[in-house]
């Protein structure tokens, strides 16, 4: 076992499960009180920031030391008997190709289609997985912090949760569906501001980002299908149901 990355992964667990259950949760509960747009753009725009800046940094520090293992933790996890079949399947059949060309623009009509077709219902009338409702634009200004934060979040909680971290706990455990398995796992219970529902949906959502990048064999993919989950919540939803363009202030 190698200890130091054992050590790197007990402070990034720590300083990840205090983010989510200490100042997010806390900073959660004060945001949702708010009323006031220029209260929750300062806010927005804080978590914009260090969003960029920490979790980013944490991200690139964790993928420096575990680079080396980025590769085989893949290979390794692809060697496990569902991924290979399920590679077997969409690479090597006219059908599996087909099938995941359908899936794909299924998967982008299922997230954008039904928006449209309740444009003229009230944002608290669509039902949401998770208690994200205080985070939607309310207004034209706050409109860029939402779309900012679902880019942040597509992109950097991909290259944590699905390149960085499984190769930090493969270089620890060397087992590649494990590894996977349990970054999913944190992954989902980093959501639990968001209460229970919040964290099943995020942990469900995070096994379907690791298939897609075990599957394909690259993070791009998980990424443009989390940036598309997370600008239908937080600039599609508030454009189309809450009108926010018309509202200025």
């Amino acid at each position: 076992m190698n200890l130091q990355l054992l050590a790197l992964l007990l402070v990034v667990v720590a300083l990840l499960v205090w983010r989510a259950v200490t100042r997010e949760r806390r900073e959660y509960a004060q945001f949702k009180r708010m009323r006031a747009t220029s209260s929750r753009q300062k806010v927005m725009r804080r978590w914009l920031v260090e969003s960029a800046l920490v979790f980013s940094g944490l991200t690139a520090a964790v993928l420096l030391a575990a680079w080396a293992y980025v590769p085989t933790a893949l290979r390794d996890a692809q060697a496990w008997a569902p991924i290979a079949a399920s590679r077997d399947f969409f690479f090597d059949t006219s059908l599996g190709r087909g099938l995941a060309i359908g899936l794909g623009l299924g998967a982008v009509l299922a997230l954008v289609v039904p928006v449209l077709l309740l444009r003229k219902a009230h944002p608290d009338d669509v039902p949401k997985l998770g208690d994200i409702g205080a985070l939607l634009p309310r207004t034209r200004g706050e409109l860029p912090y939402g779309a900012g934060l679902a880019v942040s979040a597509g992109v950097f909680e991909e290259l944590m949760f699905r390149l960085a971290l499984p190769a930090l706990l493969f270089g620890i455990w060397a087992d590649g569906p494990l590894a996977f398995v349990l970054a999913t796992v944190l992954f989902g219970l980093l959501h639990l501001y968001q209460k229970w529902t919040g964290v099943l949906t995020a942990a469900l959502l995070g096994a379907v980002f690791a298939y897609l990048y075990l599957v394909s064999g690259t993070i791009l993919l998980p990424i443009a299908l989390h940036l598309l989950v997370d600008l239908r919540a937080l600039v599609l939803l508030p454009l189309v149901l809450g009108k926010v363009w018309g509202t200025r202030s």
